[in-house]
């Protein structure tokens, strides 16, 4: 090959790697197809691994076909674009697409197909490459075991997980936070916790995966607690950390770490450059009651997706603010941002906190007239909440029973409250009996029921409720009053 040759590929090379591949990969190609490149494996082989960081795989797919012989190189190129970006079975398909040329796999090969598996939660397939790992003797590589782990650990199989990172000679840090996300991912914190703290050494990454793990189990305190301990151990938290930990401090209270972490956001770049963050900031001080500087933070952001209005909606409905919560969805709107779910149960809030019954209505009605968007119990819920607490209780009922889902215990448990507020007995009797079709162990259902019968005079009803409680062996809980 000339050295202009290799002067070219270099070049292509230099440009496939560098900064501005996203919006140059189109001239790329056509550079090096005017060139007569366009058959040289390791280029497409790189070409098609680019295409695969920017999930642009359709596009590497017509790239991949042109080649008259595609080599071990292209194929695991391409075998690891669909194991990371799918559709997932497309590397299965490459898979045998190259055996039937007779080209022999190898470590590159495995591992993107367990990562495939891994992505499909396909254990029965993922169990076939494991064997077949063990049959070619490829499984003492790292990068085939690092898969294997997440394989099991992903279908919750820990038990088999253990044997294999066990067996491992090399368990280099993504292991460990693997095997932590597994068993906390079950259930099973202390275990992640404890292999956490046997861990010699850790990323920001493993910090991460276990306070986020004690966060979604309640455990906000520990988690706060593991947020400083990171930080005394040298570890710069990073975008992902501050989002985990700014819904604990709120959860906690914890205002003073949550300002911190503004201040810290601020210094590192990411309040004006993570949409993230700043959603997570407008949440926190909205839900420690800060709304004003909640309000600042989301005008101050020069970047806003979806979840960033959402947030701040929902903010407004949170602190009791209706009416601008709801000028707020029209500000949305206004600019040309689709609302989805989330807006509507936020401003459907707001409309229940202001009392705007007509407006709500409308909303609603225009979920599906206008955006497409099939109301869920969740939207059922405020608008339910909405009609009750504005004495339009009768509507709110017909509302329930049109449902097309099955009305759920809060639903009935918001009817409920609304007829208790305006008298309506009759349904509130109707209500209080499907909360125990649906929560037949509550006592406290029982309890209102007869409650209402005897507020009624209707001794039979009250010794109906008794019977009823005994033949389904409920106990009155300490506290509660019942007749008799």
């Amino acid at each position: 090959m000339s050295g202009t040759c290799r002067e070219i590929e270099r070049k292509i090379l230099r440009l496939l790697h560098g900064h501005d591949t996203r919006t140059q990969l189109r001239q790329i190609h056509a550079h090096f197809l005017r060139h007569g490149l366009h058959q040289l494996n390791h280029i497409l082989a790189h070409f098609v691994s680019v295409c695969g960081s920017q999930n642009k795989m359709a596009y590497a797919h017509r790239i991949f076909s042109q080649s008259q012989q595609p080599n071990i190189l292209l194929f695991n190129s391409m075998i690891k674009g669909y194991s990371l970006c799918g559709p997932f079975e497309e590397s299965f398909n490459l898979f045998s697409s190259m055996t039937n040329r007779g080209i022999w796999p190898d470590e590159y090969t495995f591992a993107p197909l367990l990562k495939a598996c891994s992505n499909l939660g396909d254990l029965k397939l993922g169990r076939c490459v494991h064997k077949d790992v063990i049959a070619v003797g490829f499984h003492c590589f790292s990068s085939i075991g690092i898969g294997v782990v997440e394989l099991y650990t992903t279908c919750g199989i820990m038990e088999d997980a253990e044997k294999v990172f066990d067996e491992m000679c090399d368990m280099d840090v993504v292991v460990w936070n693997l095997m932590i996300r597994g068993y906390c991912k079950r259930g099973d914190f202390d275990t992640g916790l404890h292999l956490f703290r046997r861990m010699s050494e850790r990323s920001v990454v493993s910090w991460n995966t276990i306070i986020s793990s004690l966060a979604h189990s309640g455990r906000d305190s520990e988690a706060l607690e593991l947020f400083h301990e990171m930080q005394d151990q040298g570890f710069k938290p990073d975008e992902a950390t501050l989002v985990i930990v700014l819904p604990v401090c709120a959860r906690l209270g914890a205002v003073e770490v949550g300002q911190w972490i503004q201040s810290y956001a601020e210094s590192s770049g990411f309040y004006r450059h993570s949409v993230s963050v700043g959603n997570a900031l407008v949440d926190f001080y909205s839900k420690c009651g800060l709304l004003e500087t909640a309000k600042n933070v989301f005008n101050e952001m020069p970047e806003k997706n979806v979840i960033s209005w959402n947030v701040m909606i929902s903010a407004m409905a949170f602190n009791g603010k209706g009416q601008p919560g709801v000028d707020l969805f029209e500000e949305m709107t206004n600019k040309g941002i689709a609302p989805n779910d989330a807006t509507f149960v936020g401003v459907l809030s707001c409309c229940a906190h202001a009392g705007l019954v007509e407006r709500g209505r409308t909303l609603f009605a225009s979920m599906t007239e206008n955006h497409q968007i099939v109301p869920k119990l969740d939207h059922y819920g405020c608008l339910v909440d909405l009609l009750g607490r504005s004495g339009c209780v009768r509507e709110a009922y017909g509302l329930i029973r049109s449902m097309p889902e099955k009305p759920n215990a809060s639903l009935w448990g918001s009817l409920l409250g609304a007829c208790r507020t305006h008298g309506e007995v009759e349904l509130a009797q109707l209500a209080v009996e499907e909360l125990i079709n649906l929560e037949p162990w509550n006592s406290g259902n029982y309890v209102l029921l007869s409650n209402i019968y005897a507020e009624e005079e209707r001794w039979d009803k009250v010794e109906e409720v008794r019977t009823m409680m005994k033949e389904r062996s409920v106990e009155k809980a300490p506290g509660q009053s019942s007749v008799g």
